[in-house]
């Protein structure tokens, strides 16, 4: 077993490692085998102020620092992300039941946005602006907000993690992370670990493990950070965006999805099959980009349904250090019976088992049903399982109706023959993120990333990064004289 759980059960603040001051631990166990792996007793509202605060004094120098040493640390972090690979894999493993292929995905797109990273710390222009001022110079500068407050959420914690974090203090801020409470070391410990040890100065990131039945709405209601970046539910979302406005803060939310993988009628559909059972399964299912439904032109629907089952039945459930397994455990057992009472509603209301799993402890074995009333409220909502819906329907104008009928709007895959079809078919799709002949579960270090509708509110990667954690400031010079007219 890792060290790390050993190590980094305590919360980083102000670059010192401390336990908690809380009333009650957090137990972080391996979902697949119930074994504890670490115990952390939990942040306090007052913690949460230390590591605002010490965000708050580290940030100045920090932005007033070289972009170019800024870009150093970034670099270093890379590297030890590429040294201990295998360390962190095996805790992704053992905290979220992630399996040995997830585990080599999450960490492939990590090590791609630390890299990202090192190039962000040079990206912020300034512009100069014409004024019909006489003498006038009218500069925008484009600075850090100042601190940036972190939520990640438990299925890509290491990756999600530093996916805002590695950014904002890329771009000069200071950052204070809350993880999940059921991966705080991946998602939170070992992130400040890897910085600390990359060179980042103290108190620039700070990470407080705690739970809202003790500090309540401080994390977000607090008056240092300007922005919160929040990857979670759309529930919890909603929450958060309302706090933030209350505030006057900025809020970046990744939301949830009930993504569509869409097969036309001139699909190979071979290759639509294998892009259908990867986009539902992958990680058990637990990705806010997962293909929930999996609609099918009729002209093609037999020939995809015996071919989609056929190769889900192959799928090993069970124990995910082995390298064989596909479906690792769900995060917890009340994740296991969310996804066991879809199933039920499903079949009450009259849809059919083409594959029906079982359950084991927190092992979700995948299930595949069909038939499901059009008027059915899960076809409309996330299900973060492995549970696929196969919905038919009569031609484009069906299909771009379904895949619309639902109040997220994050990812999506459309397969044909003709890829300007598809392009066209993408276009008609109320979506952040929509893919032509691939699969529904993508992430790349440059490309804005986020959802429409319920999946979220603006964007992260690449140039869209500056507008999530920088500001502009308009500094004006007068060379002359102005005139006023009193």
């Amino acid at each position: 077993m890792s060290s790390y759980f050993t190590d980094l059960a305590q919360q980083y603040i102000d670059g010192e490692w401390r336990p908690g001051t809380g009333s009650w631990d957090i137990i972080d166990f391996n979902p697949y085998d119930n074994e504890k792996l670490a115990s952390v007793t939990i942040a306090t509202a007052d913690e949460v102020d230390a590591a605002y605060r010490a965000a708050e004094r580290a940030q100045r120098q920090w932005a007033a620092t070289n972009p170019y040493a800024r870009r150093g640390v970034f670099e270093k972090a890379l590297r030890l992300v590429e040294e201990r690979e295998e360390e962190i894999s095996e805790a992704i493993v053992a905290e979220l039941g992630g399996t040995r292929l997830k585990a080599a995905f999450e960490l492939h797109l990590a090590k791609e946005f630390l890299r990202e990273a090192v190039h962000l710390a040079l990206r912020p222009e300034g512009r100069i602006i014409p004024s019909p001022v006489d003498g006038k110079e009218n500069r925008v500068y484009r600075v850090p907000v100042g601190v940036v407050g972190v939520i990640s959420p438990f299925n890509f914690p290491f990756l999600l993690s530093l996916k805002s974090v590695a950014p904002a203090l890329a771009l000069g801020n200071g950052v204070v992370l809350k993880p999940h409470q059921n991966t705080p070391i991946v998602g939170g410990t070992l992130v400040a670990k890897l910085f600390e040890d990359a060179g980042l100065p103290g108190g620039l990131l700070n990470v407080v493990v705690t739970d809202i039945a003790e500090i309540g709405d401080a994390f977000i209601e607090h008056p240092v950070p300007k922005v919160i970046s929040f990857t979670g539910s759309d529930k919890v979302g909603r929450h958060v965006a309302t706090v933030c406005a209350a505030h006057f803060k900025r809020s970046v939310l990744e939301l949830g999805g009930n993504s569509a993988l869409v097969v036309l009628d001139d699909a190979d559909v071979d290759y639509a099959v294998d892009a259908a059972v990867f986009s539902r399964y992958v990680h058990q299912g637990q990705v806010c980009m997962a293909a929930n439904r999996v609609l099918v032109d009729r002209a093609v629907a037999d020939e995809f349904t015996e071919k989609f089952v056929a190769k889900v039945r192959t799928l090993k459930t069970g124990d995910p250090r082995d390298p064989s397994t596909v479906i690792g455990p769900v995060i917890n057992s009340s994740q296991a019976d969310a996804v066991s009472g879809v199933v039920e509603q499903a079949l009450a209301e009259g849809a059919t088992a083409l594959v029906h799993g079982t359950v084991t402890d927190n092992l979700v074995e995948p299930s595949v049903l069909t038939g499901l009333p059009a008027d059915s409220a899960l076809l409309r909502q996330e299900v973060f399982g492995p549970v696929a819906f196969l919905v038919p329907f009569d031609g484009e104008e069906e299909a771009v109706r379904l895949v619309n009928d639902t109040p997220y709007g994050l990812s999506g895959a459309v397969h044909t023959a003709d890829v300007e079809r598809g392009v066209n078919f993408a276009k008609r799709i109320d979506t952040g993120m929509f893919h032509v002949n691939d699969g529904t579960v993508h992430d790349e270090p440059i490309v804005p990333f986020g959802g429409e509708k319920h999946s979220g509110v603006g964007r992260l990667n690449g140039d869209t990064m500056l507008d999530a954690f920088t500001t502009q400031k308009w500094i004006s010079v007068q060379h002359g004289r102005s005139g006023f007219p009193f």
